[in-house]
C-alpha cells in the first residue's frame, strides 16, 4: 500500500468517524445528554461542529497527494477535541455512561490523531 493511500484512508476513517457521531449527536442530543449527564446544548452542538469537519477531512481524503499544511490542521484539531473531551469530564459530572463515552470517543480520536500523523511521515519519506 503506498503512503499516500495508507493517508487518505486514514482520513476517510476519520471523516466517517466524524460524520457518524456528529449525526448521532446532533439528532440524538436529546435522548443522550440524560444518559450521558452532560447539558443538551453540549452535545447537540458538539456534534454539529463535527459535520462540517467531517465534510472538509473527507474532501482531503480525497486528493490525490493532500497539503500537509491542512493535515496538520486536522492532526491539531483532533489532538485539540481530545484535550476538550478530557476537559468536559474534569469540569462536569456526567454519569459512568458518559464518562465511558467521552473517554472512549477521545482515545479514538488521539489514535486517529497519531496515524495521521504516521501517515505524513511515511508519504513525505516517500516524496
Amino acid at each position: 500500500m503506498s503512503s499516500t493511500l495508507f493517508l487518505r484512508r486514514i482520513l476517510a476513517l476519520d471523516a466517517l468517524s466524524c460524520a457518524a457521531m456528529g449525526l448521532l449527536m446532533a439528532f440524538g442530543a436529546s435522548p443522550l445528554a440524560p444518559l450521558f449527564g452532560l447539558a443538551e446544548p453540549l452535545v447537540r452542538g458538539a456534534g454539529l461542529l463535527l459535520l462540517p469537519l467531517a465534510v472538509f477531512i473527507c474532501w482531503l481524503a480525497s486528493r490525490p497527494a493532500p497539503p500537509p499544511a491542512l493535515i496538520w490542521v486536522v492532526i491539531l484539531g483532533n489532538v485539540g477535541w481530545t484535550a476538550e473531551s478530557f476537559a468536559v469530564l474534569s469540569q462536569r459530572e456526567p454519569t459512568a455512561l458518559g464518562t465511558a463515552f467521552v473517554a472512549t470517543q477521545a482515545a479514538a480520536v488521539l489514535g486517529l490523531a497519531a496515524l495521521e500523523y504516521v501517515g505524513l511521515r511515511k508519504a513525505r519519506a516517500a516524496a
